[in-house]
């Protein structure tokens, strides 16, 4: 019996979102741009806004309160009368969101939201207003903000407290999406980045408050969560932590911040995917005890009680919710036990966070960061393979003989590298993102530093069997001008697969040659035709390709290394067209653009046309 086709229904809220630092600056733009010129500011800090808006700031309204009672919103509403108000703005964070959100609903006038937390409110079609004691929510496209100004420079006086409980609130929007029954795959991606991000840059905030990088992660992280939010319905843990914000008056952050793994908790058993998702994005085993500890550890509030919630009042929590089963969940979010972790699996969690935190001295914050996001995922590739110990000792052995077998001649690790397609996913990274400059590949493990230098026309093949081929080259920048003297290494395999460095008996190089181009951007050279040929599969490398069925050919090709002044070096191949294993290259480094014809010659041999576009240096 097949499997049911996966079905869902998928609804964007388009916002206009400036993203940056110093986005600000553009607010009376944003405005002018909205047709408007009578603008209310909403919010506790809007004198800098005030200053941008210059003129166009006609009224203040401070008194945001959480929950966004209407008593608050009537009051702030006639403001909008007295002035004329043709447009809000709300700086701050929910609080100032939800107001503008209101006062939207009321009147049908534009708002354009500036948050300086991590709510994500922003984002979201959504907004809960309390009044006699009840917290109400309403969804309406109407009520999504216009524009949404992201300024990380505005984040970065966040205090540390309200950074790391505003951040897991932003997580719990993310979380909770994943389980949702209207959860679709975009839903998906963007919770899974929002826990990555968030999880990653959320300890950072609490060591170094004002490091840009880390507050960049964290907002776009809020900014992704919120889309979640904004685009499935709410479930329990959006629905407990109104009902103890709207009855009982609890802190709204706190309030997620303190909830979410307890809930997490009570949805485990139900939703073992997206828990396993979560633990992913958090490098974790058990999701519900690494987002409790990860609030723990960045001192977050631990319980109901330290909130003020009073024991007897978790019945009648529960009921208003609508939740069944939830008193147990509550229970222990009211006395902050720590989530036990689901099956019987042990949790890695807290192993996990000591070796990630051991690297923290680190005068790189680079290195620091990046060993830490290594070992979170080794962490939860161990776990989520039930990786034995047998199976680990095997592990090592591969990675010690791929050691041994790498001499100035072979370097299995770069075979490894690119056979698992990992010098190919960093190539693409670091050197393919300017779509004019000509596609750059790997390097494979054969190229040597300091080949011979000869002249333009040089026969590199030097008397060798083989199809003659000449290969004629150009040189540009990306508006087409030639460029001189460029330095360009040249590098390939014999007839026979072979390049010269595993060939122990022959004399010096072959097939390998440092060239330089003329004044006109150009040379030439005679070789062979370059032909398929197997990478060595004699090391631990053969035994992986074996072992899974592979084989161990690459597509035929020629290797070029070119560099100049005032350029980036460009290290790339020419990949013959109709040649053997171009839909199967081993190390994974066809690319298309880089598949090139090799007619036939005068000579009976072959030849082959290119010009390379480099691009412009960053320095």
């Amino acid at each position: 019996m097949t499997e049911p086709v996966e079905s869902f229904t998928y609804t964007a809220h388009a916002s206009r979102v400036l993203f940056g630092a110093g986005t600000l600056s553009r607010l009376r733009d944003e405005t002018e741009r909205l047709g408007a010129s009578r603008v209310l500011l909403l919010g506790r800090r809007t004198d800098r806004a005030a200053a941008v808006l210059g003129p166009l700031a006609v009224a203040r309204f401070e008194g945001v309160a959480m929950h966004t009672p209407v008593e608050v919103t009537e009051d702030a509403l006639s403001l909008v009368g007295e002035h004329g108000v043709d447009c809000l703005v709300s700086i701050g964070g929910g609080s100032a969101t939800g107001l503008g959100k209101a006062l939207a609903a009321r009147t049908g006038l534009p708002q354009i939201a500036v948050p300086t937390t991590y709510a994500g409110s922003e984002v979201t079609p959504v907004l809960g207003e309390t009044a006699d004691g009840e917290k109400r929510t309403r969804r309406d496209p109407a009520l999504l903000p216009k524009t949404v100004l992201y300024d990380v420079e505005l984040t970065l006086g966040l205090p540390v407290g309200l950074s790391v409980t505003s951040g897991l609130n932003a997580m719990a929007h993310a979380v909770e999406a994943l389980y949702s029954p209207e959860a679709n795959p975009v839903v998906d991606r963007f919770a899974v980045d929002a826990l990555t991000r968030l999880a990653r840059a959320l300890p950072s905030i609490a060591e170094r408050p004002d490091d840009p990088e880390a507050r960049s992660d964290a907002l776009i992280g809020a900014w992704l969560a919120g889309i979640c939010l904004g685009s499935v319905a709410m479930g329990p843990h959006h629905k407990l932590c109104h009902v103890l914000g709207g009855s009982f008056g609890l802190p709204h952050a706190e309030t997620h911040a303190v909830l979410l793994p307890h809930v997490m908790a009570y949805r485990a058993g139900s939703a073992p995917e997206a828990m396993r998702r979560v633990a992913a994005a958090l490098g974790a085993t058990d999701a519900p005890a690494a987002v409790f500890d990860l609030a723990t550890r960045l001192g977050a509030p631990g319980s109901l009680a330290e909130l003020g919630l009073a024991e007897a009042d978790l019945p009648v929590v529960a009921e208003q919710s609508g939740t069944p089963g939830v008193l147990e969940a509550l229970g222990e979010a009211w006395r902050g036990d720590r989530p036990v972790a689901a099956g019987e699996k042990p949790d890695l969690s807290r192993l996990t966070e000591q070796v990630v935190a051991s690297f923290s001295p680190a005068s790189d914050p680079r290195v620091a960061g990046l060993l830490g996001d290594l070992v979170r995922r080794l962490h939860g590739f161990v776990a989520d393979n039930d990786v034995t110990e047998d199976e680990w000792m095997t592990a090592i052995g591969f990675l010690t003989r791929a050691g041994q077998m790498c001499s100035p001649t072979r370097q299995e690790f770069v075979l490894l590298s690119d056979t698992l397609g990992i010098s190919s996913a960093v190539d693409l990274l670091t050197n393919s993102r300017s779509p004019d400059t000509t596609p750059s590949a790997v390097l494979g493990p054969f190229y040597v530093d300091g080949p011979p230098a000869v002249a333009s026309g040089a026969n590199l093949a030097e008397g060798l069997p083989g199809v003659p081929l000449r290969a004629d080259v150009l040189i540009t920048d990306l508006d087409g001008r030639p460029v001189p003297d460029a330095v360009v290494d040249v590098w390939q395999s014999n007839q026979d697969g072979f390049y010269d460095v595993q060939l122990p008996d022959l004399e010096g190089p072959v097939l390998r040659a440092r060239l330089r181009s003329d004044a006109d951007g150009r040379l030439w050279f005679s070789s062979i035709l370059p032909s398929e040929y197997p990478i060595p599969d004699d090391g631990p490398v053969g035994e992986m390709l074996r072992a899974t069925g592979r084989h161990p050919y690459r597509a035929p090709h020629l290797h070029f290394m070119i560099s100049a002044p005032g350029f980036r070096k460009l290290v790339t191949q020419l990949f013959v067209a109709g040649g053997k294993y171009l839909d199967s290259d081993a190390v994974f480094g066809v690319k298309d653009e880089l598949i090139v014809e090799f007619p036939p010659g005068p000579d009976g041999g072959r030849t082959v046309e290119f010009t390379f576009r480099l691009g412009a240096s960053d320095g």
